[in-house]
């Protein structure tokens, strides 16, 4: 195979990220995106500052990824009015990431969205691997 020729390769964008993880989330088991329900996916490059000082994260880098708000369960069990239900991705850190280590862009982004949901919904690290495996 010969090499890639990168002189013209631009980094993916906010739209890519998008779309890449529209696709991973798509992959995922019914049972995992049925606990998310249609929960809208937000590109940022950054997490904001205060996502930052809640998380009380070291550097705006320490974060991929966010899932943030009710559940479906929590939506469809309450009356009022609930914090709107969004995954949040962060471009830079998890092009930073993917920079750092072995595997595909795709891959990352996977792994960021199984590890959102399971730890909003309180998967086990045992689940979320078996659910990264499959």
């Amino acid at each position: 195979m010969p090499p890639i020729d990168w002189s013209h390769v631009e980094a993916p964008t906010l739209d890519d990220i998008e779309a890449i993880a529209r696709s991973a989330f798509a992959s995922l088991p019914e049972r995992i995106r049925s606990l998310c329900g249609d929960v809208p996916f937000v590109m940022q490059e950054f997490p904001d500052n205060d996502v930052i000082a809640d998380m009380d994260l070291d550097t705006e880098f320490d974060i991929l990824g966010l899932f943030q708000g009710a559940d479906l369960a929590a939506r469809e069990g309450y009356g009022g009015p609930l914090e709107p239900t969004l995954i949040f991705l962060y471009r830079r850190p998890i092009l930073d990431y993917w920079a750092e280590n072995q595997g595909s862009l795709g891959a990352v982004v996977r792994h960021v969205l199984i590890h959102e949901i399971g730890h909003h919904f309180g998967l086990s690290d045992a689940d979320m691997e078996k659910i990264e495996a499959g």
